[in-house]
């Protein structure tokens, strides 16, 4: 939400703080907040105070080490619908240019059972009848936790998902590979 009013924006993933002062490549991983921490973490709790978000998915994907090589696997919601994270976002001032770089975070929480089989995290999912409490900030980190487990599906999918600067947008990357 930006100036009381939803809109749907593509913006950089990975936090930029609105207080960095340091170039946008020293900027730390900032792609993923833990809940548990989020209201304390310097790089996160201004965000979490003031600029909320809820993040729309089709699916995410995790990868699991099997056999020494590591294997992604695509999680998307039982009824092929869409989610909605829990996330923060921030407008910074690029500090040479003075452009505004609106960028954003997913929250993560401990997974579930059903998800923990692939990876020991997962996003914090937001129920419909939470949207406003988040966004306005009336909630706080009660929401952040594990998605109910008949929430998810998920599929071994190609390791070419690792290779995102190359082939576009290639919804083949989701298809199920014998595992």
């Amino acid at each position: 939400m930006r100036d009381g009013a939803r809109e749907l924006v593509p913006w950089r993933w990975g936090l930029v703080p609105s207080w960095w002062k340091k170039p946008l490549k020293d900027v730390p991983a900032t792609v993923n907040a833990h809940g548990e921490t989020v209201a304390e973490k310097p790089m996160f709790r201004s965000a979490f105070k003031r600029t909320r978000c809820i993040i729309p998915v089709s699916g995410y994907y995790e990868w699991r080490t099997i056999n020494g090589a590591k294997q992604p696997y695509y999680f998307s919601a039982s009824g092929a619908g869409v989610f909605s994270i829990a996330g923060l976002w921030d407008e910074w001032n690029d500090i040479t240019s003075g452009e505004p770089l609106l960028s954003w975070t997913m929250i993560v929480t401990e997974a579930n059972e059903f998800a923990g089989r692939i990876h020991d995290r997962m996003p914090a999912f937001l129920a419909g009848d939470s949207f406003e409490r988040w966004v306005d900030g009336s909630a706080s980190v009660e929401l952040l936790c594990s998605a109910p487990e008949n929430l998810l599906h998920v599929w071994p999918v190609s390791k070419r998902v690792n290779r995102s600067g190359t082939g576009g947008h290639d919804p083949t990357r989701i298809d199920r590979i014998a595992s």
